[in-house]
Parts: C-alpha cells; structure tokens; sequence
C-alpha cells in the first residue's frame, strides 16, 4: 500500500484536511498542541493509499518535547519505501509563517528523493477579502508544486486526488530547488522574500484580528469576556443537556418497565433489573453532558479564542509556577486527563511541563462530571436566581471546577517554590491564530465521537465492575439482605476509614470502585441500591440517595474527595509514560488521596456545623 504524509504547522488547517480526505473525524483544533499522535486513514477516491497526518510543528528543529516526536516521526519516515508523497500544508493567509517550515520540508525530501506538493489551505479567505496569491510563481521558486485549496469548502481538492492517483508507489520527482546542503538561517531569509514576492498583499486580515484582540485582550473587557465565556461553559452542562438527560431516563425507565417482567429467571431478572438497568443504566443518563461539554470546548478551540484565553492566563498562571501554554493542556483535562498529558507535550519549559503534569489531573475531568451531576442534582435545589439567568445546581457546577482547578494551581505554586530542579527555563512564545467560524459538522462528529468513545471505554470498565459489585451483593443469600452478603462484609471491613466522612460501607465501595474510573462510582452505586431495594429500583438514583438519609455534609464531603483525588489507573499510566517518572505518578495518587481525605474531612467538620 502507498503511503502519503500529510505535514504542516499548528493552524494550517491540517487535520481538517485530513479529515476531508480520509472521511474521519479527527480532532480539529485552533491552538498549538492538539495532534498529539499520527493520524492514519485511507484516502477517499485514491485506491491502495494510506494519508499519515503527523503532529503539527514550526520548525523540523524542534523545541518542545511534541515537536521533538513530530521531527522523529517525519524523518522515519522519508526512509520508507512505500511513502509515494509528502504533502507540506500552509497557511495561504499567514504564508511567511509557514513557508521556514515548508523550506525545510523540501529540503529533507530532496535528500531523501521523495516528491514534495505544498498545499496552499484557507484560499476561501483570500476570496472572501479580495486577496490574490501567487500560487504558480510560488510553485516555480520553490521548483515544486503548489496547489491552492479549501480545507474546510473543498476547493481544489480534486486536482490534488488525480495528482496522488498518478503516483505509482515509487517516489520519483524529488524536488529540484538545490537546497539540500543549505542552513536554516538562509532558509529563514528567504521565506521572508517568498513571501513577501508571491503572498496575498493588504493588511484586511491583521485589521479583522487586531479588532477583536483590542476587546478579547483588553485588561478589563478581556478578563471579563474570559469569566463570562467559561461561566457559560460550566452553565451548558446542565442547562442544555438537561431535556435529552430527562429523555434518557424516562427511555430507561420504559424499557426496564417491559423488559424486565419478561424474564421468567428469579436470577436473570434481579441482573437485567439490578446490575444492567441500575448500574449501567445510571451512567448512561450523563452522557448528554459530555457531549454538550465536548462541543462547547470545541467551539471555543475552533474559533481561535482558546490561544487568546491561554494569553488572558499566562500573567495569573506565572504566579503558580505555569504558563499561558498550560491553560490549554489543563482545559483539555477537563475533558479527559489523558488528552491533556497528551498535550502538555507542546509546553517547551521542562520545568513548566512537569508542573502541568501535576496540575491536570486536578482538572475536573469528564469522568468525574456524573458524580458532580448526581451529587449535585441530589443536594443543592434546581431554582434559579437573578430573573432565570443563573441557576443554583449550574453556579454548583462552576464552584466545583472552579474549586478543583484553584487546588492544582496552589499544588504547583507551593511545589514551583519549595523544589528546586536541574530544568532550564524557556521563554513564552505563543502564536495568535486568526479568528475563525467553526465548522459545524465536525464539531459535531466530535461530539458524538468523544460521547461514544466515553461510552464504550467506561463501559466496559463499568460493566465488569457492575457484574463484580451486583454477585457480591447477590449471594450468598440472593440479595435478601445486602448487608449479609459478601459486598456488605468487604463494605464493613473498609467503612471505618470513611465514617468519619459521614459515609457508611456502601459509599465507601463506590469510591474504592471509582479508582477503575471515576464514573464507575454511579454505576456501583446504582446496583448497590437496586439491589438493595428491589421494589423500588426503578427510581432515578437521585431519588434513591435522598432517601438514603445522606446527610449534605457528607454530600459535599464526597464531592471535595472526588475534587482533588487522583483520576483513573489509565490516568497514572499515562503520566509516567509521558513524564518517564513512575515514581512521580505513585507519589501524586497517594499524595492527592491523603490531601483529598483531608479536605473532605475539614468539609465534612464545617458543613455540619452549618447543616
């Protein structure tokens, strides 16, 4: 099978591109740091060949540690075979920026005899404002083809498919511009004059930007904007997620009601009922709200605010020992811890990069979302204030992330001041990409595609424990009396280290169960009180754990341990791959879990006061 690389800087319109050739769903972004792996796909319409989308980079000399495995994967690369192409895209509307890079793409591909097309992307720009581009001065200066094209409308993407259906799997047209021994310093200075000669001419495009910057960026609108934007975030969840969460429960509670008497099984139908409609079941209702979570952050990436947001931060987050380039690996955490380590890959500074490591997982991810949404729906009341505008369980919401991610921010200013390392600092640079209309359909994609992939990840995980938790509660007296059975004996042995939380054994199994993933804390408990009260399991959980007699003390207890304990064992995996330290990852799950009972514990002690 051929192979084509598909190469280009952070917010060239790469993965779009990509998307658009291959028919996927990869993940499109505004900001530096988000391909974090190689993309594979088979190109539409182009028999036997594979298009591999690496991680975006300025310079083939790389800096930071993702430009590093872009750089390695790149040059592997030209030394395969069956590589027929490489295709460099640039930024059509940015073209100095992007043709150092393309410069040194050519010259490795002339060293390696590998044919080299630049793909000149965002040409729907340039019409939209009247702006000309030299595409064929540019393709005989560069000795190379140049083909211009829209990523996001398709323009110009048939030409570049007949081209790859001519190449016959062995790469023959290397390009010829003679720069094979030439330095990056020439190659810098003559980027400037490619650009300057055969680029778009006018300022239309830095006007549009400078205009919104002056009030995103302004030190009062600016701050505003920023809290405003993140508030309406945090608010989503709830309030848009809210009818299709409803929705899922009452199809839940309709199919159980058909199902479930059907089964002529004593055993089969305490299972269907209990463990798959009472564990499973309860986690899916929160789906909904990852989707909605995952869309309104990928508006905010698409539109080019969250690289202004990452600006807004950098002078707050300095105080802490971080950077501005930290922001947007712990809001990816938000999402899911794993994507943000992924992506704390693009931060440059060693010493920065591993005081992120510390701080994601702090980040209020998406596998916490349902106990936050449980604990919450079952504590604070659905009223609103302020004429409708700011509802009570939203403002929760926005406490608790806000609460979470102020104790990764103190956890690395105490760490950035009392440790000292061998790490070299480096300075904050960051790009500004141009302001941008999201695309729709893909943010949608993504969406469904984060929801699934939540689904079918956790759901397995979820399923195995719920089978585990529902035959430990089951027997060995067929769930006549939970606290009998084997699950209420393990629960008695590991209840008195939660007791003084205010929580009995049932709740202390659903936490030692959550460290599998967090989520699996709603599963758990959902069988537990399906099991427990067989007559009535087919009320919602939140019904079920008000009528538990939990006190609110210990409901906001539970949600500070869930706060700042460390996330999942994929969690920890992934964070001593990526910092090399196993060590690092030990001492921040035992170090988090012991700050974590302890907060709880102060809450527990000063709710009760007030409750």
């Amino acid at each position: 099978m051929k192979r084509v690389i598909l190469v280009g800087s952070p917010n060239s319109g790469k993965s779009l591109l990509f998307n658009r050739l291959t028919g996927l769903s990869h993940k499109v972004a505004n900001f530096p740091g988000i391909t974090v792996d190689v993309g594979r796909g088979a190109i539409q319409g182009v028999p036997d060949t594979e298009l591999v989308d690496f991680p975006g980079t300025y310079s083939l000399a790389p800096i930071s540690a993702e430009e590093t495995l872009a750089v390695e994967y790149f040059r592997d690369a030209l030394t395969d075979d069956e590589v027929s192409r490489v295709l460099c895209v640039v930024d059509a509307t940015r073209l100095e920026k992007s043709l150092y890079f393309t410069l040194q793409v050519i010259r490795e591909c002339e060293r390696y005899s590998k044919p080299v097309t630049v793909l000149a992307n965002m040409v729907d720009v340039l019409d939209k404002h009247d702006l000309q581009f030299d595409a064929s001065g540019l393709a005989g200066a560069l000795h190379t083809g140049v083909l211009p094209i829209s990523a996001r409308s398709g323009k110009g993407l048939e030409p570049l498919q007949q081209l790859m259906l001519q190449d016959d799997g062995h790469a023959k047209a290397a390009p010829a511009a003679n720069l094979a021994d030439t330095p990056d310093a020439l190659l810098r200075g003559t980027a400037h004059q490619l650009a300057r000669q055969y680029g778009p001419r006018g300022d239309v495009l830095v006007r549009s930007q400078t205009r919104f910057d002056s009030f995103f960026l302004h030190s009062v609108t600016g701050g505003i904007a920023f809290f405003a934007i993140m508030y309406v975030l945090f608010q989503s969840i709830f309030t848009w997620a809210a009818p299709v969460m409803d929705g899922v429960e009452t199809l839940l509670a309709w199919m159980a009601a058909g199902i479930v008497p059907l089964i002529g099984n004593d055993m089969a139908r305490d299972f269907v009922s209990d463990a798959l409609f009472g564990g499973i079941g309860a986690f899916l209702v929160f789906v909904p709200q990852i989707f909605v979570l995952t869309f309104v952050i990928g508006l905010l990436e698409d539109s080019g605010y969250m690289a202004r947001a990452a600006l807004i931060c950098h002078r707050p987050l300095r105080i802490f020992g971080l950077t501005g380039k930290s922001f947007i690996p712990m809001l990816s955490g938000v999402a899911c811890a794993i994507p943000g380590i992924y992506a704390a890959r693009s931060i440059d500074s060693p010493r920065k990069r591993l005081l992120t490591y510390m701080a994601i997982p702090l980040m209020p991810c998406s596998a916490r979302l349902p106990v936050y949404t449980l604990l919450i729906a079952a504590f604070i009341p659905a009223g609103t204030a302020i004429g409708g505008l700011v509802g009570w369980q939203g403002l929760a919401m926005f406490a608790i992330y806000f609460f979470g991610m102020m104790v990764g921010l103190l956890v690395t200013g105490f760490v950035s001041r009392t440790r000292e390392d061998h790490f070299t600092d480096l300075p904050f640079v960051l790009e500004l990409p141009p302001y941008r209309l999201p695309s729709l359909m893909p943010l949608l994609r993504n969406s469904v595609n984060r929801a699934q992939h939540f689904v079918t990840k956790a759901g397995k995980i979820i399923f195995a424990v719920t089978v585990i938790i529902w035959v430990l509660g089951y027997f060995p007296n067929q769930g006549a009396d939970l606290g009998d059975s084997f699950l209420g004996y393990i629960g008695r042995v590991i209840e008195p280290l939660f007791s003084p939380l205010g929580l009995d054994w049932r709740y202390g199994v659903a936490i030692f169960t959550s460290f599998a993933a967090r989520e699996v804390f709603v599963g758990t408990l959902g069988t537990i009180f399906g099991i427990a009260s067989a007559e009535d399991n087919m009320l919602p959980l939140v019904e079920q754990i008000q009528a538990s007699n939990l006190s609110v003390a210990s409901g906001l207890s539970l949600l500070v341990f869930f706060a700042i304990a460390l996330q999942c064992i994929s969690t920890v995996a992934i964070l001593a791959k990526e910092s090399e330290s196993t060590a690092l990852a030990v001492r921040l799950f035992v170090g988090y879990f012991a700050l974590a009972y302890v907060a709880a514990f102060a809450m527990y002690q000063i709710a009760s006061v007030f409750t």
